[in-house]
């Protein structure tokens, strides 16, 4: 990027998000949120009154829990800023999410149950990243699962180009479940140590 246009640009909007994955006592994993939107400047007529400049406009903070299997134990979000006092409302519906899998699917079966008017956009665009940081959490939860449960296939197989069940990464770690065939490249031969 050119340094002059660089230098000549005036920040207008900042969104901060922040995923933390948390081992807990009881065997369940808990995943935290944080979603912070401020702007640079002054805005007069935002929601109640003049919002300053660096003031955060939307904060959201969200704790899911899952277990192994990546099923939700708990889910609560809560809406600490925002433009509207029916706001927190959106937040609040999030527990119905409760019970679901963080499968192939999920984000489909998660709107259908806060989507729309129903949940919040901002909470509802955090899903995604914190299925991610569930499964990168619970590595060491799914080894030990994949080692007394030989029998059941790891349930990232299929769930992305790495994953194929005809791919090497499948091939190397768990042939039981390789179909055969390759998809070139997807895995560096023989990595035992590979993750998603």
């Amino acid at each position: 990027m050119d340094p002059t246009t660089t230098a000549a640009r005036t920040p207008l909007h900042t969104r901060t998000i922040r995923l933390d994955g948390f081992a807990r006592p009881d065997g369940l994993l808990d995943v935290e949120a944080r979603l912070t939107d401020v702007k640079h400047y002054d805005l007069p007529g935002w929601g109640a009154g003049p919002l300053p400049a660096g003031s955060p406009m939307h904060d959201m903070a969200v704790t899911m829990t899952v277990d192994v299997d990546g099923t939700i134990r708990a889910f609560e979000a809560r809406t600490l800023a925002g433009p509207h006092s029916s706001c927190p409302g959106g937040a609040a519906n999030f527990s119905r999410l409760v019970g679901l899998s963080i499968r192939k699917g999920f984000l489909k079966a998660a709107a259908e149950r806060i989507g729309g008017v129903d949940g919040c956009t901002h909470i509802r665009e955090l899903l995604q990243q914190m299925a991610t940081v569930a499964f990168q959490s619970m590595r060491e939860m799914r080894v030990k699962s994949y080692t007394t449960n030989p029998d059941r296939p790891p349930p990232l197989i299929d769930s992305c180009i790495a994953w194929a069940a005809s791919g090497d990464w499948v091939r190397v770690r768990f042939p039981k479940f390789w179909t055969g065939g390759s998809r070139a490249g997807e895995v560096a031969a023989g990595d035992p140590n590979g993750v998603r």
